[in-house]
């Protein structure tokens, strides 16, 4: 089920995610489930969004600005 708020995203997300790139994802999740209805998939279409704007510091593994 899609997420309406930033605390209720995955631990695995909040953790290693800056909060703009957790708005992204929240909201390509929303529409990734909307579209394909499975959660599995939503979650795939909200880390390619992610990805567009952010990449993950090897030495951090943290996800910052490109």
């Amino acid at each position: 089920m899609p997420y309406t708020r930033l605390e209720d995203l995955p631990d695995s997300v909040k953790q290693v995610l800056p909060k703009h790139a957790q708005e992204i994802y929240k909201g390509a999740f929303k529409g990734g489930y909307k579209e394909y209805s499975n959660e599995q998939s939503a979650h795939r279409v909200a880390w390619a969004a992610v990805k567009k704007e952010y990449k993950k510091d090897e030495s951090s593994g943290k996800w910052k600005k490109k």
